[in-house]
């Protein structure tokens, strides 16, 4: 069996090596990385490969999977000259993390645990909870109060068991977290395990093969935890480091004006997080994360890249749902936010491409009654 990569912390260095149950650093208890540069394949390479995301195995920390739902490969869509919509909806579990819980789930495979746990406000925890069971492996996806319906059905349907946690998204984690130093538990954390973000970053491997080698002047992004856009920001460097791409597209990160930290830092020209930022309710429930952990990392990401940080109100996210719907895309109101950004013009002239991460029937309109 091939070696898994070591982890290690980017804020102390500490190394912890894959094959233990560690979620952690041990130091600073923060995220970790992982150590491995790969050098991805030519785009005449790809020719014929298997028609998911494992076609890019050459980037992929894991190979040979043996728990794929076909997972990846969504199609591009033009909304409007220059910008371009990446269904990430048109997942398994209808939502673009189904790209790093296939990730998690094969690894938790290796290492064999007694249990797998996931916090999550709804799409993280569907996708663990699908690939654990395609994996045969118990599972128990912590939930806060107030989670879609549906989202919860989802779960339920794929057999894990729900543990809902009164309180914000925040107070659930922290739950997901105290389960997860138990003996034997394995921590498939979206935000704290690598992994994740090697299977997100097969979002950007897919827009470079899908334009013909290519990547657009700007990949918009939705930032909560912000996996996407540190994915995005893995691919883009890889590309970039094997040459075949020759400049690197900004990153524009999405928040919802009701909950964003990530954006007050970067409009205050911070390195981290600044004060505190308070729960509050908003439609972009799957990105309302008021202390986002790898937030140095994320802002950081933004700032190399030449990107910024846009927020979006209610009413733009409404009406940017009800736009797409119009258009034949039903999409959440999370994955809507990126089209709010756009459509009023924050992009300027460049061409973008943006990520429908979810769909609409996972969490109904974004209406006042929600």
């Amino acid at each position: 069996m091939t070696p898994l990569p070591d982890c290690f912390c980017p804020v102390d260095g500490t190394r912890v090596p894959t094959d233990s149950l560690a979620w952690c650093c041990p130091v600073c208890r923060g995220p970790l990385d992982l150590d491995f540069a790969p050098t991805p394949a030519t785009l005449k390479s790809l020719t014929g490969r298997v028609n998911s995301l494992w076609r890019y195995t050459e980037c992929l920390p894991l190979p040979a999977p043996s728990v794929s739902l076909g997972e990846g490969r969504t199609p591009l869509v033009p909304l409007r000259e220059g910008v371009t919509a990446k269904l990430d909806f048109l997942m398994p579990t209808l939502s673009f993390k189904d790209r790093g819980a296939v990730m998690l789930a094969e690894l938790a495979l290796r290492l064999r645990p007694r249990r797998v746990v996931a916090d999550s406000s709804g799409n993280a925890g569907t996708a663990v909870a699908a690939y654990c069971a395609r994996a045969r492996l118990s599972c128990t996806v912590y939930v806060p109060e107030g989670t879609s319906a549906k989202k919860l059905e989802q779960i339920a349907a794929h057999g894990a068991r729900l543990e809902m946690v009164a309180g914000d998204r925040e107070a659930t984690a922290w739950a997901a977290r105290k389960a997860a130093d138990e003996e034997g538990t394995f921590y498939a954390s979206h935000v704290f395990n690598p992994y994740f973000l090697h299977g997100t970053k097969t979002y950007v491997h897919e827009v470079w093969e899908e334009l013909g080698g290519r990547l657009p002047e700007v990949l918009v992004v939705p930032v909560g935890n912000g996996t996407l856009l540190l994915g995005a920001a893995l691919a883009v460097a890889e590309l970039h480091a094997a040459g075949l791409i020759d400049r690197r597209p900004a990153l524009y990160a999405v928040q919802s004006a009701a909950v964003a930290p990530l954006a007050r830092a970067w409009h205050d020209g911070a390195d981290d997080l600044v004060g505190v930022t308070p729960a509050a309710p908003t439609f972009a429930e799957g990105i309302a994360i008021p202390r986002p952990p790898r937030a140095r990392q994320i802002l950081r990401a933004a700032r190399e890249s030449g990107g910024t940080f846009l927020t979006v109100t209610e009413d733009q996210i409404r009406h940017a749902q009800t736009d797409l719907a119009s258009q034949g895309l039903y999409v959440e109101s999370t994955g809507a936010a990126c089209w709010a950004a756009a459509r009023e013009g924050a992009l300027g002239p460049r061409t973008a491409v943006i990520p429908l991460c979810g769909a609409g029937l996972k969490s109904g309109p974004a209406t006042p009654a929600t």
